[in-house]
């Protein structure tokens, strides 16, 4: 028989079947998003955040030059107001 037992070729691996490869490769997968899943979760948190203050930030910006621009319009309204009127002096007042 040459040296070879009939047990020596039944433990070598056979080829895998393509349901197995697919297992095979959502277990990899899962055990890679088991293992990376803390970071991923800190870096959108990150991102999530970063993302909020620009808005709050843009929101209050636009909120803040709306309010100048009334400002600026009421002092516009008392300074042509004041032109009209003229001066206020003794006689006038």
């Amino acid at each position: 028989m040459e040296g070879k037992t009939p047990d020596a070729s039944s433990t070598a691996p056979k080829p895998l079947t393509p349901a197995q490869k697919q297992l095979l490769k959502r277990q990899q997968e899962l055990d890679y998003w088991k293992r990376h899943s803390k970071q991923l979760r800190s870096r959108n948190l990150i991102t999530g955040l970063t993302i909020g203050a620009f808005v709050v930030g843009l929101f209050s910006y636009t909120i803040l030059s709306v309010r100048q621009e009334k400002i600026m319009d009421e002092i516009d309204d008392e300074a042509k107001n004041f032109i009209i009127k003229g001066p206020r002096t003794g006689a006038n007042s």
